[in-house]
C-alpha cells in the first residue's frame, strides 16, 4: 500500500512540470471533449479507487476493477456482497471513484450515489472472465453482487487533452450530471 501512495505522490509530483511543459488551458472544452479525455484516462488506468462513506462518517477506499462508463456515464463495480464497501453503501450511498493515468499524470474523479444490484441478468451483462477465481458463483446465489454508480459530478485534469483547470487555484475542470448540466471550470465560467 506505501508503494502505491508513493507512487500516486510522485506522479503529482510531476503535475505543476507538466503544466508548464504543455502550457496553460487555451479555452473551455466542451461537454463531449471532457467525456472523451476522461475515458482516455480511464481506459489507461484500468484501476480506480474507489471510496465510500465509513461507519464514523471518515471516507475509506480500495482499490477496483470497474468497468468502463456506459453512455451515460454510469459505472459498475464487482463485489462480495460481505465486504465493508457493501455494508457501507447501504447505510450512505454516496461514493466517488478516482483514476490515475501516471503516464500522463492526469486524473478523473467521478463522484455519485451506489445502488447494489443482486440481478442474475446484470451479472452477466457486468462479467470479466479473469474473475473466475475470485467469485465462485457469478450468476446466482450470494457470491456476486454489483454495484452501479450513477454519477452526480466530475473533475478531470487531462494535460494530453488540454483539460488543465485554473493554473493559480489547480481547481480541476468540473462536469455535473445529468447530461444537461454545462460543464464549467473551477472559475464559474461555462464551457460551449
Amino acid at each position: 500500500m506505501r508503494a502505491v501512495v508513493g507512487a500516486f505522490v510522485l506522479g503529482l509530483a510531476f503535475v505543476p512540470q507538466s503544466v508548464a511543459a504543455q502550457g496553460q488551458q487555451k479555452s473551455p472544452p466542451t461537454r463531449d471533449e471532457i467525456l472523451v479525455a476522461a475515458r482516455a484516462i480511464i481506459q489507461k488506468a484500468r484501476f480506480a479507487t474507489f471510496a465510500t462513506v465509513g461507519e464514523k462518517g471518515e471516507p475509506e477506499s480500495r482499490i477496483v476493477d470497474a468497468f468502463a462508463p456506459d453512455s451515460s456515464f454510469t459505472v459498475w463495480v464487482a463485489t462480495k456482497p460481505l465486504t465493508r464497501k457493501v455494508a457501507q453503501i447501504r447505510r450512505d450511498p454516496r461514493v466517488n471513484l478516482l483514476w490515475f493515468d501516471s503516464g500522463s499524470s492526469g486524473y478523473v474523479a467521478l463522484s455519485g450515489r451506489a445502488t447494489l444490484v443482486p440481478d442474475a441478468a446484470e451479472k452477466e451483462r457486468h462479467w470479466k472472465d479473469e474473475w473466475a477465481a475470485l467469485y465462485d458463483n457469478r450468476n446466482h446465489g450470494d457470491d456476486y453482487l454489483l454495484i452501479r454508480v450513477t454519477p452526480l459530478h466530475m473533475e478531470i485534469v487531462s494535460f494530453a487533452a488540454g483539460i488543465v483547470g485554473d493554473p493559480k487555484t489547480w481547481l480541476p475542470v468540473m462536469l455535473d450530471f445529468p447530461s444537461s448540466a454545462p460543464a464549467r471550470l473551477d472559475t464559474g465560467r461555462k464551457t460551449r
